[in-house]
């Protein structure tokens, strides 16, 4: 009986044991702290829209008494994500630059687990329907910029990871209906899983920033996946082929303009833009040495099984800075 309780006791500490390291296993690689809610001046609000018979969800920030006329800029979540967690996963920045430049704030929800990006590998799927969400897309900015008369003409998107993916798709589908678009870590993927129709018809400026040491959407292009186990979503381009590839859509010929700092330790800026001669649109390609899979900012970490978190450059900051430049 002894024997067997001091058995069932050293299964116990083992099990104990087994579970600690477990635990500080997921606080070291997947924890990380929620950002400080920033005072704003606005309000935050839930909605859906009906588009193609499917309801649709998104929220969306509106500055205190923004102006008519005032910009909107899209804002997509990654694979598996919601509004709430790309507002928390950045900081809130985008919503403290909203107060800050006045403009309107959409955070849409991609139907399936996935954006229908250009990539044909993904859970873009519900019930066995894959819905249309450069269409949706389209229908939300319609119906914000009718009802906060907004700028119909200064529309922007932007996105992170499979977010980003989504923002590369408007960018190629619908140049016409967003001035500029802003991917961050994503790539355009390889040509046999490549599914985008891009548009006959003049280009819009494009800017992609990645961070060379990205687990998840390697810089130098290959497989998307995580430790090779987790995640798998298709082939891709390099970073700078995936820019090339804008820069020649866009027809900006020559080398481009290319500038690089150093923002903190172990961590280099490294700035590639492709211009036409009239400035009326721009490739950019933002090159974070040292990043991993996210968007650098100063207001919250990301975990580290992403890579490095660099708290500079403040991304954010500098994908306004793109979209404000774009000419009227």
């Amino acid at each position: 009986m002894k024997k067997f309780l001091r058995f069932l006791l050293r299964g116990f500490l083992a099990l104990t044991a087994l579970l600690a390291v477990l635990a500080g296993l997921f606080v070291y690689f997947l924890y990380t702290p929620a950002p400080e809610l920033p005072q704003l001046s606005g309000s935050l609000t839930k909605s859906s829209i009906e588009v193609a018979g499917m309801t649709r969800s998104y929220r969306t920030y509106v500055p205190k008494d923004l102006p008519k006329g005032a910009p909107l800029v899209l804002v997509m979540h990654g694979s598996g994500e919601g509004p709430g967690q790309i507002r928390v996963g950045t900081g809130y920045a985008f919503e403290r630059l909203a107060d800050q430049h006045g403009f309107a704030l959409a955070y849409p929800k991609s139907y399936g687990s996935d954006w229908n990006d250009c990539s044909r590998i993904g859970d873009k799927e519900f019930n066995g329907v894959r819905s249309d969400d450069v269409g949706f897309l389209s229908a939300l900015v319609d119906k914000m910029v009718a009802e906060l008369a907004l700028d119909p003409a200064r529309v922007f998107a932007t996105g992170v990871s499979n977010g980003g993916s989504m923002a590369l798709r408007l960018a190629l589908e619908q140049p016409s209906r967003y001035k500029a678009v802003a991917a961050v870590v994503a790539n355009v993927p390889a040509p046999e899983n490549f599914q985008c129709q891009p548009a006959a018809q003049k280009a819009t400026s494009v800017m992609i920033m990645n961070g060379t040491e990205d687990p998840l959407v390697p810089y130098a292009g290959g497989e998307i996946n995580l430790l090779g186990l987790f995640y798998k979503g298709g082939e891709i381009i390099s970073s700078r082929a995936s820019a090339q590839y804008f820069a020649d859509w866009a027809q900006l010929a020559g080398a481009p303009q290319t500038s690089e700092k150093a923002v903190t330790e172990g961590v280099r800026v490294e700035q590639n833009r492709w211009r036409n001669q009239e400035g009326k649109t721009e490739v950019e390609l933002v090159t974070i040495h040292g990043g991993g899979h996210g968007l650098p900012q100063p207001y919250s970490q990301r975990p580290r099984l992403l890579g490095p978190s660099p708290m500079e450059p403040n991304g954010p900051a500098m994908i306004w800075a793109f979209f404000a430049r774009q000419p009227k």
